[in-house]
Parts: C-alpha cells; structure tokens; sequence
C-alpha cells in the first residue's frame, strides 16, 4: 500500500521540482540575456564616446629613446600623464572633436597648468603633483626660461622632454584641455562645490565667498584664473586649481551609470569632446581608465605642488625656483609608488581641505 502523507506517491513533487527548475533556468537565462545586453551597450557606448576623443599625432616625435627615463621595476606597469591646461590666444577652442584650431602653433597657446599624474598599476589611488607655470628650468635645445614656454616653443614633445628631464620620470601619455572644454566639462556635471578658506574677488569683480561656492563652468574658469587678491600668488592659483579637481572627483563619484545611464553619457560625452591626447593612447587603455578613475576615492588622490624655495627674478620675467633636493626625493617617490609616505612628510606641500 502506498504510503499516505503530504507530497503523496512522489511524482508529483518531481513534476513540482521540474516545473521550479524551469522557472529557475528561465530567471538565470533572463538574466544572463539582461546581463549581455548591458554589457554589449556599455561596450557600444564606450566605443561611442572614445571615438569622440581627438588624438595628437607626434606627441613624443623627436624623443631619443636612450636618453629618456625608463621606469623601475616597482613602477613599471603604472601609467604617468603629463596634463596641460591651455588658453589660445584668438579665445578659439582647440582642443577635443569640437576644436576650431590646432592644439598647438607655434606661440598661440599658454599653458596655464602643467600637472603630472601618477596612476599606479592597482588603479586604487592617484598623485597630482603641480609644476608652476613660472618655474624656471632648463629647456632642452632651448637654454634656461619658465616651464611653460617648452610648450609655446616646441609643442607636446619639447614640454615632454623638459619634464622628463627635470624629473627623471618617464611620461607615458599626453593629454591637454583648454578653457572651453574646462567650462563644458563643468557645466555637464551640473556645476561643482567648492570650499575657500576667506572672501576674494579678482581684477574684474568676480567675487568668492569664504564658504562653499557652487560653480557653473564659467565661474569655475574665473575661480582657476584668479592670482591677484590672493596673498600667495600664482601658488594659491595652483591650489586652487588642484581644489577644482578634487570637486570634480567629488561630483564624479556621485554618477552611476547603472541608477542614471543618461547622465553618465552626457558626462562620458562632454569629457571626450574636451580632451585631446596622444594618439598612443589606445581605446581599451582609455576605456579602462574611464571605468576605473572615478572609482578611486578621494582619499585615494593625493595633490601637492613639486617643492619651491620662492620666487626671484631673470631679467624683467619673475620665476619660481625649484627646491632641487627635495624635488629629486619627490621624484623617486614618483618612481617607486612612495608618495604617499614622502606626501605624509612634507605636508606643508599637499592642497588643504580649505584653500584660499
């Protein structure tokens, strides 16, 4: 006699047990179908927007690979940057898909930022160390003047191996944004907030308030451009500078493209239609820099201006002079991932919480 109870002679639990499986393989299949097809998209849309970006051919022409700096083992599957920040002369854009004129000819662009950025091999943290424009350095082929007259007299490749020599770190990408592209940038992200330490208002009137200041992009431009008002000069510029950065990490971190897809790519767009790099730069590399950078926290970056003893005089130019020493051991810190520690011991160069 069959036994009686719940679940009866068995065969109905195994239709049961069949019916449940089918249900299953049926949510896994729509969701691995679900799965493809988001990866397929956000794949479709990286290619989209990388190819937004405009490339610089012959960044690194003219560069004697024997005399450049070769990475140490600790650091050789990092990835350095030398970024630019440029104004053309005739105010026309000239960097990204949108650009009007060159990137650069001969005497048509200041270079108002040089930052070098350091990005190690784990992509968990990143440096931004800033070179004032005004420092006085040995141009290569050139003779002794400030730093950003290598981009103005040689383009990418002389800026780059004026960098590489006073540094003795190996630049592996390029990559330059002029005002325009800074100001859409900022204006796709939906403006950013920035902390100053004291009230200032500059040469035409545009006044900050000690607090936290929303910026829209043109604000932001007139925020990165102020020098006088400020007690230390073009070093509180270059802060200030480096605070914008930090906002727009800031803002950055707050996109996913998962919760708001159409922001992410309004974002994504705009960025690649502002920059423009070295054609070195492959798409995979910048499709994994693009997924990876804003993930890094902002704990993770650090920021700190290349260490000075002052200002001086050449003639009738005012210039910045380097701190040779301890430039060299900020540069090894470079070369061996130790920023971090080298940052915790000159603490007096690292962007405070609250700049001027």
């Amino acid at each position: 006699m069959p036994a009686v109870g719940r679940g009866g002679s068995g065969r109905p639990a195994k239709r049961r047990t069949s019916r449940r499986s089918q249900i299953l393989l049926g949510i896994c299949g729509g969701l691995a179908i679900l799965l493809g097809v988001t990866l397929i998209g956000a794949y479709t849309l990286m290619n989209r927007v990388t190819g937004n970006v405009n490339r610089i051919d012959n960044a690194f022409a003219g560069l004697d690979e024997k005399q450049r700096p070769t990475k140490p083992a600790a650091t050789k599957n990092s990835t350095n940057f030398l970024l630019l920040g440029s104004d053309s002369r005739d105010g026309q854009q000239t960097t990204g898909s949108n650009a009007k004129s060159k990137a650069w000819e001969a005497g048509a662009q200041r270079t108002d930022t040089i930052m070098l950025v350091h990005i190690p091999a784990d992509r968990g943290s990143a440096q931004v160390l800033s070179i004032p424009r005004d420092s006085w350095v040995e141009i290569p082929g050139k003779g002794k003047n400030k730093i950003n007259a290598a981009y103005a007299l040689g383009g990418p490749s002389l800026l780059i191996k004026t960098v590489e020599n006073l540094t003795r770190v190996r630049i592996d990408h390029f990559a330059i944004i002029d005002f325009a592209g800074f100001t859409s940038i900022i204006d796709a992200i939906g403006g950013v907030d920035v902390e100053i330490a004291q009230d200032t208002v500059d040469l035409v009137g545009n006044r900050f308030r000690k607090g936290v200041n929303h910026l829209d992009g043109t604000k932001a431009l007139f925020y990165v451009r102020q020098r006088h008002g400020l007690e230390n000069g073009d070093f509180d510029r270059v802060k200030r500078q480096q605070n914008l950065i930090r906002a727009v990490m800031n803002k950055l971190n707050t996109f996913n493209p998962a919760t708001d897809p159409v922001g992410a790519f309004r974002l994504m767009d705009a960025v690649t239609k502002s920059f423009s790099v070295d054609s070195g730069l492959s798409d995979a590399e910048m499709r994994s820099l693009a997924f990876d950078v804003p993930g890094i926290r902002n704990g993770g970056i650090t920021f700190l201006t290349v260490p000075t003893t002052g200002t001086g005089w050449e003639g009738d130019q005012s210039v910045v002079r380097l701190n040779v020493a301890q430039g060299t051991e900020l540069w090894n810190a470079v070369n061996n991932d130790t920023v971090p520690a080298y940052a915790n011991a000159h603490s007096n160069d690292l962007l405070p919480a609250v700049p001027k």
